[in-house]
């Protein structure tokens, strides 16, 4: 089993879709829903719990999550020192990665950090400075010996042209990402569809740029032998080679769960709080007997790619932020994206035939806090 670890509440940054797109969106309720705002602003429950909890499942894989992480050194300290899962993660935004000493960092089976794109656009969404910060921290982690997998983890909006901002953190010599997870921004906020433009930009920005980003990859495995790690490219590929359906590709609510800052399990981290959804603590839990959260609410189960798309996110299945209308463009988008990867099929199963790249090109660890399905 999986777990987000929310160390914190708190973050270090005031990036436009997060802080920003909150504070226009404050007024904003949860119909229907109790949600407890008054969680601790960091871990409260002891470490040794914790790690009662873990030991317990022997394939258990511990995420550390924010907020930011990183806010809390002394805690991610102690904990790698006091728990043994099979492996450890962290999603950051990479700006305090110089102030963990490499003997942790280099534990780290996978970092997931995030970087939008090229400098200018960084900066944009997320602050000035903040780019050149990240990538000087990324190339001292490099240099102190990490050799976990690093994944660039694109947050996307109206700003973003996808096929340019992917290969240029492909393709960069300054830092060359060889793994890249995106996560449209889409169906989280109340109110934000009325103030964005959307459907324009997603239909005629994101969806071409995808069919364009798709020649891009498939010429890369025929001219070099290579398939890079696009991980919505990825993970709906090997789906589709294997014929294999799909639950939620996350795995929230059903491998892939989250530890709040007071120890209660929910199905996802973005669902902290929501207490009609609170499954149990740490300290009384079999994590391989927690319960099931499936997807079942439409538009999702009645969706002729459902078992392709998996639903694409819990959070938005349940709070439903957007209305029907709005979320159909969202809906789109993935529909968008299986197209152009079932569009590549053929080539890339001849590129198998012919020994270019092989079938075992397309594994990844699941569940690495890339839902797949942005």
């Amino acid at each position: 089993m999986f777990f987000h670890v929310i160390l914190t509440t708190q973050c270090n940054l005031q990036c436009r879709y997060c802080f920003g797109e909150a504070e226009d969106d404050f007024d904003a309720d949860f119909s229907g829903l109790d949600v407890d705002y008054s969680l601790p602003k960091k871990a409260s429950y002891t470490w040794r719990q914790l790690s009662q909890f873990c030991r317990k499942d022997a394939e258990c894989v511990l995420t550390f999550y924010g907020g930011e992480p990183l806010l809390c050194t002394n805690e991610i300290r102690q904990i790698m020192d006091a728990v043994k899962p099979k492996h450890f993660m962290i999603q950051t935004n990479g700006l305090l990665l110089d102030k963990l000493e490499p003997e942790y960092v280099n534990r780290f089976h996978t970092i997931l950090v995030s970087v939008d794109g090229d400098e200018a656009l960084t900066d944009y969404y997320r602050g000035k400075g903040t780019y050149r910060k990240v990538i000087d921290n990324l190339n001292l982690i490099m240099r102190n010996g990490f050799q976990g997998e690093l994944i660039a983890r694109m947050t996307v909006m109206e700003q973003t042209d996808i096929h340019k901002q992917v290969t240029w953190l492909l393709d960069k010599n300054e830092f060359r990402f060889n793994s890249v997870h995106w996560q449209l921004n889409a169906g989280f906020w109340q109110n934000d569809y009325k103030r964005r433009d959307f459907k324009q930009w997603s239909q005629n920005s994101y969806a071409p740029g995808l069919s364009r980003l798709a020649h891009f990859w498939v010429n890369q495995m025929e001219n070099k032998g290579t398939v890079l790690k696009l991980y919505p490219f990825l993970g709906i590929a090997h789906s589709l080679l294997h014929k294999e359906p799909s639950l939620l590709r996350c795995g929230s609510g059903w491998i892939n769960y989250a530890i709040q800052t007071d120890g209660i399990i929910i199905p996802c981290p973005t669902m902290w709080g929501m207490k009609n959804y609170y499954l149990a603590h740490i300290s009384n839990a079999d994590p391989q007997k927690l319960k099931q959260t499936p997807i079942s609410n439409e538009p999702c189960t009645s969706c002729d790619i459902l078992n392709v798309c998996g639903g694409r996110c819990l959070y938005a299945n349940i709070t439903k932020r957007w209305n029907n209308n709005e979320y159909a463009t969202i809906c789109n988008t993935v529909k968008a994206l299986v197209n152009t990867i079932e569009a590549q099929l053929p080539k890339i199963k001849q590129l198998i035939a012919n020994g270019k790249i092989r079938l075992s090109d397309f594994e990844f660890v699941n569940y690495n806090g890339c839902e797949i399905i942005p």
